[in-house]
C-alpha cells in the first residue's frame, strides 16, 4: 500500500480530475470523499443564504455525514482536495479529518476554484488536524498538467 492517499470531495468533477492527476503523478492511492446525500445545483446556489451549502458554510460546526466512510487512517502523508467554497474548504472536510486519529501525518490540502485563492482553509481546517502537520496548499487549475502536480508534491520533500 502507498504511504500516500490522495481524498477528494468533488461536486462538478473538476476536484475529482485533478486528484486523479495528482494521485498517478505521485503513485498515491485514491478516495473519494462521497457525502451521505449528494449536494443539487440548487444546494450550491451561494447567491441564496438558505442554500445547503450556504447553510453549512456559515455554521462552523457543521459536519456533513460522509457516504462510506475510509475504515482507517495508514498513510504517512495526506493530500486531500476540495472545491474553494467562501475562500475556505466545504464542512465535509472536517467531517473527514476528524474521523482519524492523524498524529504525525502531513497533511496537504489542494484546491480547485474559478478564482477564489486558499483564503482562511488552514485556518478553518487546523482544528480538524489534531496531531497532524498541516501544510500551506494550493490551489489548482483544471488544466494542470501531471507533471506540475509531481513537481508540487516533491517541494514539501517528504520522501517515499
Amino acid at each position: 500500500m502507498s504511504k500516500s492517499l490522495v481524498a477528494y470531495f468533488s461536486v462538478t468533477g473538476t476536484t475529482k480530475q485533478v486528484a486523479q492527476n495528482l494521485a498517478e503523478a505521485i503513485g498515491a492511492d485514491l478516495y473519494e470523499i462521497k457525502p451521505e446525500v449528494a449536494y443539487t445545483t440548487a444546494d450550491l446556489n451561494w447567491t441564496n443564504k438558505q442554500s445547503r451549502s450556504s447553510v453549512e458554510m456559515a455554521d462552523m460546526s457543521s459536519r456533513p455525514a460522509i457516504q462510506k466512510p475510509l475504515p482507517d487512517m495508514k498513510y504517512n502523508v495526506l493530500y486531500v482536495g476540495f472545491p474553494i467554497w467562501w475562500y475556505r474548504a466545504p464542512s465535509i472536510i472536517n467531517t473527514f479529518l476528524e474521523s482519524f486519529d492523524l498524529t504525525d501525518v502531513v497533511v496537504i490540502p489542494f484546491a480547485t476554484s474559478g478564482g477564489s485563492a486558499m483564503g482562511k482553509t488552514n485556518e478553518a481546517l487546523s482544528p480538524s488536524c489534531v496531531g497532524a502537520v498541516l501544510k500551506e496548499g494550493h490551489r489548482f487549475s483544471v488544466h494542470t498538467s501531471k507533471d506540475e502536480l509531481k513537481q508540487w508534491s516533491e517541494s514539501y520533500n517528504l520522501g517515499k
